[in-house]
């Protein structure tokens, strides 16, 4: 079972109160990548790097199964580059540089080997970008799952609303949440949200979780409360890649199923934190993620007798 992951890979320079990262591999489709491809192979990759991407981060993606037909090399432009600096509530960021390099040539054109995938993870891009790959599906998707953010909402509103009503899962945090429904109650902003067209909605509220939005039903998934929290960056993505991941692998897209998966994607976001960019991603086995899982149970179990 295949998963079409569009989005960038790119580098981060971060820093936070606790370090400071300098240049890193990062980017959404990265990290969307190295969490999926724990639990469905293969991920075909669908991206833009420059010359200066290095090859064997190219080959540590292979060997976990990710495909890169789709992945574009530029010869001679750099990739994409942002950085930022994080408060120390970890959660409001400044963003520093954003270098889009190749990313101003990017015109994702799929190989027809991903044409027929039945699960398509469309990272934080451009809107006009990431309806382009829905259009180049050969049929409807099984599950179309939209990752965006506040950027594209203040500067290409029109393709953005467009887009939404196209996909099966929107991912947004609270604030673009707010921002994308002008209601302050996050109950109240995501019934405005499914009347736009996608029939599940995920509010991510990082250190605090994730809530599932259904038609008239409502799920919460904590966060793991976590002694160190190192980089923030790349957590949404992570959880995309383990939430898409868990519903490709078990192939059952009903919201019972998409409660599982939430907690999946909270349990891999946890991992990513721990360490600078991808690289606690890297290191995570199938019992790591096992163990996490169980924490994971632990924390939301509990019998309560009504008398």
């Amino acid at each position: 079972m295949s998963v079409v992951v569009v989005g960038t890979m790119a580098f981060d320079d971060i820093e936070t109160p606790f370090g400071k990262s300098d240049k890193i591999v990062g980017g959404s489709a990265t990290y969307v990548a190295y969490a999926a491809s724990n639990f469905v192979t293969p991920i075909q990759q669908v991206s833009i790097v420059g010359y200066d991407f290095p090859a064997e981060e190219m080959e540590s993606l292979k060997q976990r199964g990710v495909v890169l037909d789709g992945v574009e090399i530029v010869p001679d432009k750099k990739s994409f580059f942002w950085s930022g600096k994080y408060h120390l509530d970890m959660n409001t960021r400044d963003t520093l540089i954003t270098d889009l390099n190749v990313l101003m040539d990017f015109n994702p054109v799929l190989p027809e080997s991903y044409r027929e995938s039945e699960f398509v993870m469309l990272g934080n891009l451009m809107p006009l970008l990431q309806k382009q790959v829905i259009l180049q599906m050969k049929k409807r998707p099984k599950l179309i799952v939209l990752d965006t953010m506040n950027f594209w909402m203040e500067s290409a509103w029109d393709d953005l609303l467009e887009v939404i009503g196209m996909v099966d899962v929107l991912l947004v945090n609270d604030s673009e949440a707010r921002q994308l429904t002008k209601e302050f109650s996050i109950v109240k902003a995501a019934k405005k949200i499914l009347k736009m067209g996608p029939k599940y909605l995920i509010v991510k509220k990082g250190e605090h979780g994730a809530l599932l939005f259904h038609e008239s039903q409502v799920f919460f998934a904590p966060a793991l409360p976590l002694e160190e929290v190192f980089d923030p960056t790349g957590a949404g993505d992570t959880f995309a890649g383990g939430f898409i991941g868990h519903l490709a692998k078990t192939k059952d897209i009903s919201f019972e199923n998409m409660k599982t998966a939430i907690i999946v994607g909270s349990a891999m976001a946890s991992f990513c934190v721990e360490k600078f960019g991808a690289q606690r991603l890297r290191e995570i086995t199938k019992a790591d993620i096992d163990a996490r899982l169980r924490e994971f149970v632990q924390l939301v179990n509990f019998d309560i007798a009504l008398g």
